[in-house]
């Protein structure tokens, strides 16, 4: 496995991402909650882009007629087709069998690695 770094951590702030290019592959960098997450910028539906999507929440299971928003800045929303990921571990929301390829981050003084 190697690390590449591809940016200095205070540049990516809370609920913001980047987009980089590592060995070929577009990769997302998130901050979630203080934490840094990356994903495979491709959909597994169709193939969009998928961080050029909204960072959003989610409605949250509730009563009849009732819709209550939740888990804010924590997904990803596919911008072709709305489909919606876990930023954290690139689960689908809809699917437990559907999912996005995650990288593991690495932060080393200051700079923000990727692990392939």
């Amino acid at each position: 496995m190697s690390v590449f770094y591809v940016a200095e951590a205070a540049d990516i702030g809370e609920g913001q991402r980047i987009i980089v290019n590592v060995e070929g592959r577009s990769i997302g960098v998130y901050r979630v909650q203080g934490e840094l997450y990356a994903l495979h910028n491709r959909c597994p539906h169709e193939g969009a882009q998928l961080c050029k999507g909204r960072i959003c929440g989610t409605t949250l299971p509730s009563a009849v007629y009732e819709y209550e928003y939740g888990r804010s800045g924590e997904l990803v929303r596919c911008p072709w087709h709305g489909w919606e990921f876990e930023i954290k571990s690139g689960k689908s929301v809809f699917s437990d069998k559907v999912r996005t390829r995650t990288y593991k981050v690495q932060v080393d003084d200051g700079k923000v690695g990727i692990v392939l």
